[in-house]
């Protein structure tokens, strides 16, 4: 059971969400699919041969042989699996177009473009943390929220506060001036916290890192002061949101949890995280992101360029994106940077860290970094973090409530995440069990969102993985 109680290319995503939009009328008739293996994102056992009933957008009912309502449309699904839409609590919007980082790509339809990217490949919830543009993000989380368009839902953080010429890196994301505030004292930090918090952000964001990402030798970056960083906890706790930190180091996890943070948003990477952490973690009721997918993304796809092979990855390349992984001169700088040898470090600790935080019953959610930078993939980053998840050690069922049921959880997401009557009719169907054969999670057959049949990536194609992934 669950460890914890309920409380691409911008020109051819265009494409899509226009060819498929059709699939986001509201549905006219109840859907009744049959004959399922269902992972109810619980932590329960499988559940052989049963029915789900969809009516208006949420499950009406499931169970064994269903009365099948007039007029519902009926869905034979043997040798199937269904299982809760998958959600990333920590990804990004509007950062990314081809291989380039820019103010430039914050516009309505790169972001809708990448979420309906998610939609494909079965992420149908998204929290975009920080580095957005008020009052555009805004408009369309409501609108997201209210399923006027294609693509998942979206929630987030609006702008976050990073540190003065610190972290995010200007030189790397080229944001615009308006999308991170940066105080330089407590009081310009509260003031950033009430204008999120004005703007309706559903949580605040902190980067406390020097970016050095364990690289021998490097030049840090000026890091946040913990004077700013407890005064905007402080403040966004006051103004009823939770915080969440950007760290990378473990005497950042620590201090940030004594600080009161209520969430670690990426995993600790340079040691092994201790029993002081978890006691304090436990104490307060610290959430963590692992977001193993981020060290991974920095070299995974210069070390097997035999996955352009691979339609499942294909369907989130944009054609730039694909050139360069393709080219061998790119791959051999990739391999040869001091930052891959580093990554590989990094996830290897960060893996070893979400088990041992895992077992000590630390509230764990699932997220990506997806969407920061052009090699975190919206969608297959996603896919790929479960797979990690399950090579540090966790059951293929555990990785699977992890990006759903305790996903929804650590977002307070209640309508989301699990498979029973009067939860959204957010849904992936796989050949398939995923809980047996983790490659199974990659073999979508169907998307249901809302209640809305959603083409997957490989829609019309033969499925097929490559041994390597």
């Amino acid at each position: 059971m669950s460890r914890y109680r309920r409380p691409a290319l911008l020109t051819l995503m265009t494409g899509l969400i226009l060819a498929h939009g059709v699939a986001h009328a509201r549905p006219d008739r109840p859907v009744l699919l049959r004959h399922a293996t269902v992972i109810d994102g619980t932590g329960s056992a499988p559940q052989a041969d049963t029915d789900i009933l969809i009516r208006d957008g949420h499950i009406a009912a499931t169970g064994q042989h269903l009365p099948s309502p007039a007029h519902a449309r009926t869905i034979d699904l043997s040798g199937q699996t269904v299982l809760p839409g998958l959600i990333s609590d920590h990804s990004h919007v509007g950062q990314v177009s081809g291989t380039q980082n820019g103010e430039v790509n914050y516009t309505r339809a790169n972001i809708l473009a990448a979420l309906s990217q998610y939609e494909h490949y079965g992420v149908l919830t998204v929290t975009a943390l920080g580095l957005n543009r008020s009052p555009m993000f805004d408009d369309m989380r409501r609108e997201q929220h209210a399923g006027l368009n294609p693509g998942a839902d979206l929630f987030g953080v609006d702008q976050g506060i990073g540190a003065p010429d610190g972290v995010p890196p200007q030189n790397m994301f080229h944001l615009g001036a308006d999308q991170v505030f940066r105080p330089t004292s407590p009081d310009e930090a509260r003031a950033a916290v009430n204008r999120m918090a004005d703007e309706g952000t559903d949580l605040i964001k902190l980067w406390v890192d020097d970016f050095r990402n364990g690289v021998p030798g490097a030049h840090g970056l000026p890091k946040m002061r913990p004077d700013i960083y407890r005064a905007a906890i402080t403040q966004a706790h006051l103004r009823g949101k939770r915080v969440a930190a950007h760290i990378h180091d473990l005497s950042d996890a620590r201090a940030l949890v004594a600080a009161g943070v209520d969430i670690l948003a990426h995993g600790v990477r340079d040691k092994p995280v201790d029993a002081t952490l978890i006691h304090a973690m436990t104490q307060q009721g610290t959430g963590y992101i692992a977001t193993l997918d981020l060290d991974e993304a920095n070299y995974i796809f210069a070390e097997h360029p035999e996955w352009l092979d691979d339609p499942f990855l294909s369907f989130g390349l944009s054609p730039a994106l694909r050139q360069q992984f393709a080219d061998p001169a790119w791959r051999e700088k990739v391999l040869a940077a001091p930052l891959t040898a580093a990554s590989r470090k990094a996830l290897a600790m960060n893996m070893r860290n979400l088990l041992t935080l895992y077992r000590a019953g630390i509230a764990i959610g699932f997220g990506t970094d997806s969407g920061a930078t052009p090699t975190r993939i919206p969608g297959f980053a996603e896919h790929r973090e479960f797979r990690l998840s399950v090579m540090a050690g966790l059951t293929p069922l555990q990785a699977i409530t992890l990006a759903t049921g305790d996903a929804a959880h650590l977002m307070q997401l209640t309508d989301r995440g699990t498979i029973a009557p009067g939860q959204l009719a957010d849904l992936l169907v796989v050949s398939g069990n995923p809980a047996q054969n983790p490659a199974a999670l990659d073999h979508i057959q169907q998307v249901w969102h809302r209640g809305r049949q959603v083409p997957g990536p490989l829609a019309g194609q033969a499925v097929t993985t490559p041994r390597s992934r």
